[in-house]
């Protein structure tokens, strides 16, 4: 039984390290990373799935592996080791399905905020922290039960890559938490668009992020979009893959004009890159 057990885990972890279909994105089962967990079912209605009571996107699977497939963001903070998700099937029958996270050692960042009270805020600057993240929880935590979702994204700007996602960051010689997103450092005026088809949840001004956007992709899928100048899209509005949704500016806690793009799955934060497409190669 050990040795069927020890087996099991072998052909699991094999799978969740490969794509099930095009249109899935990059699995690396890493802190920050997503793990694709495939999950057999007879039923034509989709499994729920949840993750430390959070609901995770099930698509359907590729027929060379399992009938649905569990697309799974893991948090930054996870711990390397065993984790499970709770399934219930059409039938409300429950079970756990075990999954294994990797280490990964991200690097650290250390950056001087000419503005201290980005650092160490006062209490009515933390009155407002307060109040501003309870209505960017909101925005992440809709769920969108459609089925068509393009998780082939496009960059939402082109340009060098300042701080890349899971950074240990230290501001001011003090400890943060690990970088959520991608800092993209272009000028200012530089056009954003979206990265994929998806609706608009939310707009606003923030307190660290500045000028910010946030899109629903379907399923627990959303991109957040920071510092930006101008916002040219509202609550509500339907968008496609590269159109214009507002351009880079130097709001919130910079250091310079920059794009901070950030992308959550199942409510946590995962690194933007494993939903790029690849760069096509050049013809010789």
């Amino acid at each position: 039984m050990k040795l069927f057990r020890s087996l099991s885990l072998i052909l699991l972890l094999t799978i969740t390290t490969v794509g099930f279909a095009s249109s899935f994105p990059h699995a690396d089962a890493v802190p920050g990373g997503i793990v694709m967990l495939p999950i057999d079912s007879n039923s034509d209605k989709a499994p729920t799935v949840t993750f430390k009571g959070h609901r995770v996107m099930v698509l359907k699977g590729d027929k060379n592996y399992a009938a649905w497939t569990a697309v799974i963001g893991v948090p930054l903070w996870a711990k390397p080791g065993q984790h499970a998700v709770d399934i219930t099937e059409a039938n409300h029958k429950t079970t756990q399905r075990a999954f294994t996270v990797k280490a990964k050692k991200y690097q650290e960042q250390h950056l001087i905020i000419k503005n201290k009270r980005k650092v160490n805020p006062n209490n009515q600057d933390i009155k407002r922290i307060r109040g501003e993240r309870k209505h960017m929880d909101k925005s992440l935590d809709e769920w969108n039960n459609q089925s068509n979702i393009n998780m082939h994204f496009i960059w939402p700007v082109k340009g060098p890559i300042s701080s890349p996602f899971g950074l240990k960051r230290f501001y001011n010689g003090e400890a943060r938490k690990p970088h959520s997103g991608i800092d993209i450092a272009v000028p200012k005026g530089t056009p954003i668009v979206a990265p994929a088809d998806g609706t608009v949840i939310n707009t606003g001004n923030y307190f660290f992020n500045g000028n910010t956007v946030f899109i629903d992709h379907g399923q627990g899928l959303k991109t957040v979009y920071c510092h930006m100048n101008t916002i040219d899209v509202k609550a509500g509005e339907k968008v496609k893959q590269g159109q214009l949704i507002g351009t880079v500016g130097a709001t919130g806690r910079v250091t310079g004009p920059n794009l901070h793009w950030a992308v959550s799955l199942n409510e946590y934060k995962v690194d933007p890159r494993l939903f790029l497409l690849p760069a096509k190669k050049k013809a010789s």
